[in-house]
C-alpha cells in the first residue's frame, strides 16, 4: 500500500511540477484508460477521492505518495480549499501530481475549480477524461440511456439540492421521451419524486437505482417513481438514480449480472461435482 501522506508545508522547488487531473471511471479497473494507467504509474503524488475503488488504489505504484481526500454527503474529510492547497504545494515542490477522481473529473467532480486554483501559480496541468458514472453504470446494468423507442435525450443532474437554492428546471426534466440521471441523489429522493410529479411526470414512470456500479458489489433496484424513496432507503452509497422507460430494458439486457450469475452457477456446479 502506498505511503499515506498528511497536510504539511513543502519547500518550493526550482522546477515546478505538474498537476494531471485524471478520471478513474466508475469503479472497474478495466475501465481505466490506457493513458490514465500510464500516468498513475509515473506519479510522484496521487491525491484521490472516496469514489476511487479499492481495485484501482491497489494499482498505485509503491514509490508514490497517496493522499486520501474523500468526501461524502455531510462529511468532508478534507475541505475543498485544503485540497486545492495540496495540489499547489506538491506541484511547487517539483512533483508530478495525479488528482484522481471517480468517474470523469469534469462531470460533477469540481475539476474546473481545482484547475482554476493552479492558475495564479502558473502550474502546468493536463486533463485525462474518464468514463462517467452515468454511462458506465448504466451500461453495466443493461440500461441504454437513449433508445429510439424510449428516449431521444438524456440529462445528468446533481442530487446535491440545497434547500432554498434549487435552480433546476423541473418542468423541462419532467417531459416525456427523456432519460434523467441523478448523481448523489439518494438523500434527496423525496424532493426528486415531489418535484417531478408536481410538474407532470407520472408516478408510474420506471426508475432504477444502481449501487456500486461496474464492481462485483453492483446491485440494481428497479421500480416506479412512486417507490423512489423506499428504494433509496434500501440502496447503499455510492449509487446512481436513473428515471425513464429505458430502465425497463435492464431485465433483458443486464449482461453483467447474467455473467456474474453464470460464474456463480458454474462454481457451484464444480463444487457439487467435486
Amino acid at each position: 500500500m502506498p505511503h499515506q501522506d498528511t497536510l504539511y508545508s513543502l519547500p518550493t522547488s526550482t522546477t515546478i511540477g505538474k498537476v494531471i487531473l485524471v478520471g478513474a471511471g466508475p469503479g472497474d479497473p478495466d475501465l481505466l484508460t490506457v493513458k490514465a494507467m500510464r500516468l498513475i504509474q509515473q506519479a510522484d503524488v496521487i491525491i484521490y477521492d472516496r469514489l476511487v475503488s479499492d481495485e484501482i488504489i491497489a494499482l498505485f505504484p509503491p514509490h508514490s505518495q497517496s493522499i486520501f481526500v474523500g468526501k461524502e454527503a455531510g462529511n468532508h474529510c478534507v475541505p475543498q480549499q485544503q485540497i486545492n492547497e495540496l495540489l499547489v504545494k506538491h506541484a511547487l515542490a517539483g512533483k508530478q501530481v495525479i488528482r484522481l477522481k471517480g468517474g470523469d473529473p469534469f462531470i460533477f467532480g469540481r475539476g474546473g475549480e481545482e484547475l482554476e486554483a493552479l492558475l495564479p501559480f502558473n502550474i502546468p496541468f493536463e486533463v485525462v477524461p474518464g468514463i462517467t458514472a452515468a454511462s458506465g453504470c448504466a451500461a453495466y446494468a443493461g440500461i441504454p440511456l437513449t433508445h429510439r423507442d424510449h428516449a431521444q435525450s438524456v440529462q445528468f443532474i446533481t442530487g446535491h439540492l440545497k434547500q432554498g437554492q434549487d435552480q433546476i428546471d423541473w418542468l423541462s426534466l419532467a417531459r416525456a421521451k427523456h432519460t434523467l440521471v441523478f448523481y448523489m441523489g439518494l438523500n434527496q429522493s423525496n424532493v426528486i419524486r415531489h418535484k417531478l410529479s408536481a410538474y407532470g411526470m407520472s408516478l408510474a414512470t420506471p426508475i432504477a437505482i444502481i449501487e456500486h456500479g461496474t464492481t462485483a458489489q453492483q446491485r440494481v433496484l428497479t421500480g416506479e417513481l412512486a417507490q423512489i424513496e423506499t428504494l433509496a432507503k434500501q440502496a447503499i452509497s455510492p449509487a446512481l438514480i436513473i428515471i425513464g422507460s429505458v430502465t425497463q430494458l435492464s431485465q433483458q439486457l443486464n449482461w453483467f449480472q447474467q455473467q456474474a450469475d453464470s460464474i456463480t452457477h458454474s462454481n457451484h456446479s464444480q463444487q457439487l461435482c467435486g
